[in-house]
């Protein structure tokens, strides 16, 4: 799997150096002063149909501030965050299922994609598709891409659409909360906030990444071991 980890290190660095010298977060706050709850579901719309855009930041801004002059609700915050999540998501899955193939094939040597990884992605889809679309919801960097390479790998709709639906929902709710309780406690500090919010969606990929490792070794001493019997 070195051709998906090289994928979402290249897309991280893209995306990190697209934010650099921008003051992203009094952008933030300007958009949901204007617009309110729409901000929230079009910043993560934005996000998760496969654009680099600080989505997640949104969510615990709106429902930092919510803790604070209580002027937006948080049920309201974490159900536009949701649907956000859901739209943005069939949009990127829409895109690679019609024309993410191609996409791949002219600019995915950028991103270290060869033709011949695009096999091992179909395969690997085909196996734990659900789950990737589900906790990819949860981990920087594959949150905007993996409803993509859904797309691109032909992952059935109604399964996607279920996993990305649940793990929609789980992430704003959880985010929505972490943002609303840290404003009550930290009503002058959103950086701690958000550092902690970025902790912990690395740490849960590294918890994925170890978890994948190890299954893929214990798969492969059992298959050495049924090698070496016959």
């Amino acid at each position: 799997m070195h051709w998906l980890a090289a994928f979402f290190l290249r897309a991280f660095v893209l995306s990190r150096d697209l934010a650099i010298n921008i003051n992203i977060l009094q952008i933030l706050q300007n958009a949901l002063h204007v617009m309110g709850y729409p901000a929230v579901a079009l910043f993560i719309m934005i996000e998760s149909s496969g654009i680099p855009f600080p989505g997640e930041t949104m969510l615990l801004l709106a429902s930092f501030y919510s803790a604070i002059d209580h002027q937006l609700q948080i049920p309201i915050i974490i159900a536009c965050a949701a649907l956000g999540a859901i739209m943005g998501d069939n949009i990127g899955y829409y895109v690679g299922r019609t024309g993410g193939r191609a996409i791949v094939d002219r600019y995915g040597r950028y991103v270290f994609l060869k033709p011949e990884h695009l096999a091992q992605a179909e395969k690997f889809f085909a196996k734990h598709g659900d789950k990737t679309v589900f906790l990819g919801r949860f981990v920087a960097v594959l949150r905007a891409w993996a409803a993509f390479l859904a797309g691109v790998n032909h992952m059935h709709w109604r399964t996607f659409f279920i996993y990305n639906a649940a793990g929609g929902i789980l992430w704003a709710t959880i985010f929505g909360l972490i943002g609303y309780y840290a404003g009550r406690f930290f009503n002058d500090n959103f950086s701690l906030v958000e550092r902690f919010a970025r902790d912990l969606s690395w740490t849960i990929g590294g918890v994925i990444v170890l978890g994948v490792a190890i299954v893929v070794l214990i798969v492969y001493i059992r298959r050495k071991r049924q090698a070496s019997k016959s």
